[in-house]
């Protein structure tokens, strides 16, 4: 049975354990023959990869990237669930992968506010954090 094509998007940070993330959305671009797309936005006046360094961080998401076929983008914005909504409406994003947020309070959580701004047919593939074994480098 032939799947419908459905275009990826995976949001990463500036963790190195990012690539289980960009695995994940490539099994899931195999099922469904689709593009796959890996975004770093970073708020305004901040540091693109914190702890990192920026050119061996930007080089390794790209390197990851590649491996996967994915292609990266990385944008500096004021509003990250704003600039996040735009890019999956403008690449046809029908499933996203994340990691799964430590934040307990709603208004800390990124996944809980990304989830309000986006079209409802977008589904959220949330990554438990033991799967991904995120550590902050």
């Amino acid at each position: 049975m032939k799947r419908t094509k459905k275009n990826i998007m995976v949001c990463v940070t500036q963790q190195k354990s990012c690539e289980r993330l960009i695995s994940r959305g490539a099994e899931i671009r195999d099922r469904y023959n689709g593009e796959l797309h890996v975004i770093h936005v970073v708020k305004e006046g901040w540091k693109y990869f914190s702890k990192l360094k920026e050119s061996d961080a930007l080089e390794y998401l790209f390197d990851i990237s590649k491996s996967y076929g994915a292609d990266l983008t990385v944008i500096k914005a004021p509003d990250i669930e704003e600039t996040l909504k735009k890019f999956a409406e403008k690449n046809d994003i029908e499933i996203i992968v994340m990691g799964e947020s430590l934040e307990k309070s709603a208004q800390q959580n990124m996944i809980k506010r990304f989830k309000k701004k986006i079209n409802k047919d977008i589904f959220i593939d949330v990554v438990p954090y033991e799967d991904i074994g995120e550590k902050v480098v």
